[in-house]
């Protein structure tokens, strides 16, 4: 029984493709939405690559971009067919690419979906890339001389400044770094010799942040030194308190939900012409075997129930790898010129003795 059965008139068929003209050239503008949601994402993400490890989490504006430009070639050759569909004699001029257009539209349409839900289930990849990436920054933060790194610390000014937050997960984060290049240490104090001695790994270590966690926001004057202080830990008010990995993972995963529920709306609009095109494509099929064009026609979106027809794929399937067994067998029979069938290990090779 053929799954959602719909009879369809001449004057119907008509108006439904016509109707699906109209949606795929909607679709096209949907699709350039999708493209530029897609690049408005990547020009986010690389606005603070520096900080992130990996370019791992830039397969999703990727793939939104590629989406976008499928969708818009699928739907403007899609406005083409429907168009010559309401008339019987133009639609045999595609009837041998409508069926393969449905499929790829169908994939193009799951392809949405998986771009819709990528945006959702990013923010573990998203969360590892920051806390590594800000890790490295912080380290890298007094190299300003170093080919590859000098612009770590404005891009880190500049992030803290921007989004209000100092450090990793918080401004205690700048004590486990040297954040002070060597060049400024003055190597004749005692005191900076001390402290170099003291640490292991003879890094200058203190307890003081960058002057871009200063708070813009704070009337007393910032105080940047001797936080590990109990006094000021409790009592200063001059730094922001956020962490930065925080503030730009709660950015960007606002920023993919909202484009996640825009693509899941594009892909329920999708379906809704996929659909319609799939009525339309088996309507006019149906004409044509009925040889009236002015009769009716069924049309559906399976001709006949699910599990009959992934039964059917499934045997398909499994008649094609058939086609593609060979008889290896070590003693299959070699036909002479007499019509006598040898055995293939008495045949020996011309020449030999």
């Amino acid at each position: 029984m053929a799954v959602g059965k719909v009879t369809f008139t001449k004057t119907e068929r008509e108006k439904l493709a016509q109707l699906l003209w109209l949606l795929n050239w909607i679709s096209v503008l949907t699709g350039t939405l999708l493209f530029g949601l897609g690049l408005f994402l990547l020009m986010e993400i690389q606005k603070w690559q520096e900080v992130m490890s990996g370019r791992g989490v830039l397969y999703v504006p990727h793939m939104l971009i590629a989406t976008g430009m499928a969708a818009c070639c699928i739907n403007f050759l899609g406005a083409q067919i429907c168009l010559d569909c309401a008339d019987t004699n133009r639609f045999l001029r595609w009837k041998l690419v409508v069926m393969p257009y449905v499929a790829v539209t169908l994939f193009f349409t799951a392809c949405v979906l998986v771009g819709a839900l990528t945006c959702y289930s990013v923010r573990g990849q998203l969360d590892e890339a920051l806390l590594v990436g800000l890790r490295n920054a912080m380290t890298y933060y007094k190299d300003t001389d170093t080919p590859g790194r000098c612009d770590l610390k404005r891009t880190m000014d500049l992030l803290q400044i921007q989004f209000q937050c100092c450090g990793n997960t918080d401004y205690r984060d700048w004590f486990q770094v040297q954040w002070i290049s060597s060049r400024y240490l003055d190597m004749s104090s005692s005191a900076v010799l001390d402290r170099l001695r003291s640490n292991v790994e003879r890094k200058y270590l203190m307890d003081g942040v960058p002057f871009s966690c200063c708070s813009t926001l704070s009337s007393p004057p910032c105080i940047q030194t001797r936080l590990a202080s109990a006094h000021l830990n409790q009592n200063h008010q001059s730094l922001w308190r956020t962490g930065c990995r925080q503030v730009l993972l709660d950015h960007y995963t606002g920023l993919m939900r909202s484009i996640g529920l825009i693509v899941i709306l594009i892909w329920m609009f999708e379906l809704l012409v996929l659909t319609g095109v799939r009525y339309l494509q088996t309507a006019m099929e149906n004409v044509l075997r009925l040889g009236d064009p002015d009769s009716e026609s069924d049309g559906w979106i399976l001709e006949n129930s699910l599990a009959e027809t992934a039964w059917s794929n499934f045997n398909i399937i499994k008649n094609l790898g058939k086609c593609y067994q060979v008889d290896d067998d070590p003693n299959i029979n070699i036909q002479t010129t007499t019509g006598q069938e040898v055995p293939l290990q008495h045949v020996q090779v011309s020449g030999s003795r």
